[in-house]
């Protein structure tokens, strides 16, 4: 009898066991790979007919592809902390209320509070490796060099290799400034007044006319001196000090070189797959491209149509391309969530001097980066899982980058915090078919720290208002951008207020060309206070945060800068750990 209940139990042990086998992985792998101003009409997915991308497109052709993804801000530094928390910019203190709306130094104390919960950490409670690979953009320390309580280690990340701020034309020689404005405000202005001052002074003074005493012409003369040492020292000094690699919490890189940089990411994105292949993880992989400064190695330099830009996206392709095949080398595909987006909209003011096109397409779509048009917020959006997923799935609800956060969420086994408001949906059940209708049915558009549109979808319709209470005044008027400025600003002289707000309909109008009157839509006033009704009730759930883009969390700090140890002595921030092998991966 006790032998006859041996084997039933062995036989109910070895059907258990073969069940588990069968069954599909309850919680997948997650691979988040995110573009910087990769525009919605870049990837022939997408439309584009000329530029490159069948790594992309084979991504899209196996999964979902959202045709109205949409950025919760259109700028870097808020985009990615809504995407990392699935919430609003506005909640974390993550929106400027000045021009400046992302971090530009790497020495300042602003960053995503330790206090938000982030995907990567959601997931490392889960049992995840997680590993970020590329920029951050959020933050690194607050009061001194080595508490880095924004770092992303701090963050639920496990595993972190590349730039703690983000790339900029001032990162690569010979690549120009975006501190053209700066420096003419505070430099070349002041230079030339108190050189005018001087010199009629002078005048004055030869003319006998009145008499000034020696001692003004040599402060003069140090004023300007100062000035001038100080500017130098800037360009000398801001490349080593802002443009570096990291690993982990140690600098491997300072200045980072350009040379083959995005094989050097993806070759750690690679890596961090292959150590964790046998249990799951978690790998953000935030790209540098197509961001300028422009880079490319020589498999890609002048291989485009498009200029430096296409090789760019070219060659951001092909690394999305070596993700996905480690992924079939490893037998992982089908049992790997593999989402793909960008941060925001194309920079379309990126112009050079010479008149070539740094910024990327958005497609159809008004505007671009930095302003709330459709082509600044509307992104790709690519799902790919292939054990849960559909292939060939095209969505044309509104969606966000937010909705991230629950989704992953959700498919790892983790629980959302419930002590604060999350804004992001799960979007598994509008791919699985479970609901044809975006759960969000008012998204806000903020344009920095203001309010700026709001998009509502009703429940019982096919239509899409969207109210703007602002537009940005692009210039020249005629343009498609704000050329003057480099990008749109959102307050000021810089906007042009509307009351009643501008109102669209973007199911029948996508390209936002012909703004509603009552004439047009009968239910125009109606509408309007619907959407105004849900701006107050959002305006309501808004909790006041700790600005951490003030002016004085965005200002260099240097008790908070970081130095290669080895350079400490000579002052000049520069070492190439990489290259001597000094640091190895983990």
């Amino acid at each position: 009898m006790s032998k006859m209940r041996k084997m039933k139990g062995g036989l109910l042990l070895l059907v258990l066991l073969w069940e588990a086998k069968s069954q599909p992985a309850s919680r997948p792998n997650i691979v988040l790979l995110m573009a910087d101003d990769l525009g919605v009409g870049d990837p022939g997915c997408y439309g584009n007919k000329t530029l490159r991308t069948p790594n992309i497109d084979r991504l899209a052709g196996g999964g979902v592809k959202f045709t109205q993804h949409l950025a919760a801000s259109p700028l870097c530094t808020p985009s990615r902390a809504a995407f990392m928390t699935g919430r609003y910019p506005i909640r974390l203190g993550m929106a400027s209320h000045t021009r400046l709306g992302v971090y530009i130094f790497m020495a300042s104390s602003g960053g995503l509070p330790t206090s938000e919960v982030t995907f990567s950490r959601l997931l490392k409670d889960q049992g995840y490796s997680t590993a970020l690979i590329g920029k951050w953009h959020l933050g690194i320390n607050c009061d001194n060099t080595t508490d880095f309580c924004h770092h992303p280690l701090r963050h639920g990340f496990d595993y972190f290799y590349g730039i703690p701020m983000t790339n900029l034309r001032d990162c690569k020689p010979g690549e120009g400034t975006v501190f053209t404005t700066a420096y003419r405000l505070l430099v070349f202005f002041p230079l030339q007044v108190l050189g005018l001052t001087v010199f009629t002074l002078a005048v004055l003074r030869f003319l006998r006319l009145i008499r000034v005493p020696l001692g003004i012409f040599i402060f003069l003369f140090l004023l300007m001196a100062l000035i001038l040492v100080l500017f130098l020292c800037f360009l000398h000094y801001y490349r080593p000090l802002n443009c570096f690699l990291m690993r982990n919490y140690e600098i491997s890189q300072q200045p980072m070189s350009f040379d083959n940089l995005t094989q050097r990411l993806t070759l750690e994105a690679t890596g961090f797959i292959r150590r964790n292949a046998e249990k799951p993880f978690l790998l953000f992989l935030s790209y540098l491209h197509v961001h300028t400064a422009l880079f490319s190695s020589k498999d890609f330099a002048n291989k485009s149509r498009h200029g430096p830009y296409g090789d760019t996206t070219e060659e951001l392709d092909w690394s999305v391309g070596q993700v996905l095949n480690v992924l079939d080398e490893l037998g992982l595909s089908n049992d790997t969530l593999v989402y793909f987006t960008s941060d925001q909209g194309a920079h379309v003011e990126e112009v050079t001097p010479k008149g070539e096109m740094h910024g990327g397409s958005n497609g159809i779509y008004k505007g671009g980066k930095a302003n709330n048009w459709e082509g600044g917020i509307r992104i790709p959006g690519i799902l790919r899982w292939p054990r849960v997923i559909q292939a060939g799935l095209e969505i044309d609800e509104p969606t966000s980058n937010m909705d991230i956060f629950p989704t992953v969420a959700k498919v790892a086994g983790a629980s959302l915090p419930q002590d604060r408001v999350i804004d992001g949906r799960d979007l598994m059940p509008l791919i699985q078919g479970k609901t044809r209708h975006s759960d969000h049915e008012f998204l806000f558009h903020y344009c920095n720290a203001y309010l700026n549109a709001v998009r509502w979808h009703p429940r019982n319709s096919k239509s899409i208002w969207k109210a703007f209470y602002f537009t940005p005044n692009f210039n020249p008027e005629s343009a498609n951008g704000c050329f003057h400025t480099h990008v749109c600003f959102c307050f000021g002289s810089f906007i042009t207020h509307h009351d009643p707000p501008l109102l669209f309909d973007i199911s029948r109008d996508p390209r936002e060309t012909n703004p509603l009157t009552p004439a047009t839509e009968p239910r125009f006033h109606d509408i309007l206070r619907i959407i105004q009704e849900a701006a107050d009730n959002h305006t309501r759930s808004l909790l006041e945060v700790p600005n951490q883009l003030s002016p004085w969390n965005m200002f260099w700090k240097p008790w908070l800068q970081l130095c290669c140890p080895s350079a400490l002595s000579s002052l000049s921030c520069q070492c190439d750990r990489e290259k001597r092998g000094q640091i190895l991966s983990k």
